[in-house]
Order: C-alpha cells, then structure tokens, then sequence
C-alpha cells in the first residue's frame, strides 16, 4: 500500500536517511520540516514537490518563502507549521524525526487525526509515554519504532506468537569513552564527544551516546512499547552495532536481530511493515565481521543510564523532568558552557528538585520540562 509521509526534522540524519529509501518503497512526501536548514530543505522541497514544507525557526520560514515563491509549496513556521506537517490530511504516516521535546505536541496532534507514526523521536515516549500509547490505542493507529534497537525489539517480537516477552536486552555501543573512568571523563572536549565509533549522528543524539544517556532514553523509550517494567530491561555494552537488540522468553531462548550499523533498514521497514522490500544497506557478513563482544556498562563512570532507571520505576512526569534537564545540560555543553562530566551531575541536582506528578496531565509535562530547564540554567549561574 502506498504511504503518503509527512517528514518531521526531513533535514536531520533520520530524516534524510528516510528520503535516500523512498526509491525502495512505494510513497510519497506530502510534507517536510526543518529547523532552520532551509537551503538543504528548498532541495528537497523541489526534488519531492511536497504541498506543505515548515521551518520552525521564524526568521528562516520567512527566507524559505521567499526561495519557494515560484512554487505552489505552502510554507509555515513554529510549533503551529510542525502541527500542521504532522496533521496533514493528505498524509497517513508521520515520520516523526525532530530531536527533542518539540516532537511531543506535533505526535500527540498527528496521532489524534489518526495518523501512524514512524517514531524517531524517543523524547515523545520519555517525556509523556503513558499519554501517547493510551491515544494510540483509543485512536487505533500504529506507533512504529525507528531507532535501530527499537526496531529490533520490533522485528524480534514477530516471531511471539502469542508468547509473552520475559525479558528485552537493548545493545548499546558504549559511545567514543567506553573504558575511560569517572576521573578520565573529566577532560574530555566536545569535539571528542562527537567522534562516535559506530553511527553517524546529530550533536545532541552523539552527545547522548557519549554520557550513555540514549541507552537511559531507550530504556524508558522500550517500557513504554512493549509494556514492562524496567527491571525486565537490560542493557549490555556491545562495541561492534551488529546486534541491535534481543528479547528473552520464558523459557530462556533468546532471538536477535542483526545488520550493519545502518539506520535505513529500520526506517525502511517502519514504512513498509508488515512487508519486507529490497533495501540499500550493505549485507551483513558474519565471516567479515570475525567476532562481537559483550560487556556490561560501567554505572559509575556512566551514571546517566541510573539516573533513567529513577525515572522509569516513578513514571509520572519524572521522565519528562530528566529529558529536560538532560536537553538543556547537552545544550549548554554544546556551546562550551560546561564540562561533559557535569551533564548527569546536573540532571541528578534537578531531579531532586522538581516536585513529582503521579498522574500528569499533558500541562504538567510540558510545565515540568520548563521547569527542568530552567533549573538546570539557574544551577550553572548560581556558580
């Protein structure tokens, strides 16, 4: 069946690893949006002829309006363009790859008007899980994972007939500083932070990997799909990506998913599922790759993954608290502001601070994430 896409983040790693697949697959782009990489998004806009096309930063919709004027595209801008990307009554799927909290309103939008997602964007699961799988089932639409160990769990599960899951093992690279100790991690610099071995990603995904916080985000990310508990989640250190994730029945078999580190598989197959097509990525060569190891992380030089589990065993709006902190931490370090070792400290000092919500409601969490932000702000100043 032929899908018809809207694009959220088309500019990001996702989103143009999803364009270089539509060749292999029946669709077509009804929508796409960008922060403000206009020039890179005016090229798709003209290759994919889309109807709608949004930069969410305002000053680059109005130069993007002006590079399209020759052109039938609508154009809009902010929070109210990516809602307008992600409701499009054209589009049935939305590829859902905006880095951040500013996924959250555009999915909970885009699955109310009965779209299925291509979820990329974990900070939506993190932030607000049990708000958009409860819409997701009253809506009856599809959340379909994208990460690459999300889409493993995804591909494994096929197989259950019926079996409940006992146990998911998400595999994480351990990031540019696997074995260096709390004290190495003290002087570590951005640029290093952003050397991953395995994946080529943007700054603040990389960063993430480089604190093990993804795997954290993930985590919570999985409890929320496929419904368990944290506890039956574990995570193992796998330098070589080929393993992208596993699950555990009961009776102790364990089935994986393997492939080279490449996102366009697991895209692919977000938009063809349930059919398997012909897809560019490179085929895994077991012989090539010779041997793959396992180790297990290292929580007390990466205590970012703990702190993930906190907010898993309270849900309520701790999850939204700690993505926040950890968005405005990673920004911060970005820009030069602060020690990669001061990320998770950062994270743990808001967690402590922000009042918790049991049962939170879509207000709540988006308070909790301003909240968050601006605690993490006011403990760097107060230094």
């Amino acid at each position: 069946m032929k899908k018809h896409l809207s694009i959220l983040g088309a500019t990001g790693s996702i989103g143009t690893q999803t364009i270089d697949i539509l060749s292999s697959i029946d669709a077509e782009v009804v929508a796409l949006t960008t922060n403000r990489n206009i020039k890179l998004l005016e090229q798709q806009a003209r290759a994919l002829h889309p109807k709608l096309c949004v930069a969410f930063d305002e000053t680059a919709a109005r130069d993007l309006k002006i590079a399209l004027a020759d052109t039938d595209i609508t154009v809009m801008s902010g929070m109210d363009g990516l809602v307008a990307a992600a409701t499009h009554p054209d589009c049935d799927t939305v590829v859902t790859a905006v880095v951040g909290m500013v996924g959250l309103l555009p999915t909970l939008a885009a699955v109310d008007a009965g779209k299925d997602i291509a979820l990329a964007n974990k900070e939506t699961l993190v932030c607000a899980g049990g708000l958009v799988m409860e819409a997701a089932r009253k809506k009856g639409v599809h959340i379909l994972p994208v990460d690459s160990e999300h889409s493993a769990i995804f591909q494994c599960v096929q197989a259950c007939q019926g079996n409940p899951l006992d146990k998911i093992i998400l595999t994480a690279s351990g990031g540019p500083f696997f074995g260096k100790t709390a004290e190495e991690l003290r002087t570590v610099t951005r640029e290093q932070a952003l050397k991953h071995p395995n994946w080529s990603m943007g700054a603040k995904i990389t960063t993430d990997s480089a604190t093990m916080m993804n795997k954290g985000l993930e985590l919570i990310e999985a409890m929320w799909l496929y419904d368990l508990p944290q506890e039956k989640i574990e995570i193992v250190v796998h330098r070589e990506s080929i393993i992208h994730s596993l699950i555990e029945f009961a009776d102790g078999a364990v089935l994986a998913q393997l492939g080279v580190p490449d996102m366009r598989l697991p895209i692919q197959y977000a938009l063809t599922y349930p059919a398997r097509v012909p897809c560019k990525v490179p085929r895994l060569s077991l012989a090539e790759v010779g041997k793959m190891t396992f180790y297990p992380p290292d929580d007390k030089a990466f205590p970012a993954m703990n702190l993930a589990r906190q907010a898993a065993s309270r849900k309520g709006n701790a999850g939204a608290v700690l993505n926040g902190a950890n968005e405005a931490a990673v920004g911060l370090f970005l820009s030069d502001k602060l020690p990669f070792w001061r990320i998770p400290e950062l994270v743990a000092q808001t967690m402590e601070r922000i009042p918790f919500v049991n049962d939170p409601t879509l207000d709540d969490i988006l308070t909790s994430d301003r909240e968050a932000r601006e605690a993490v702000l006011s403990l760097v100043g107060a230094e």
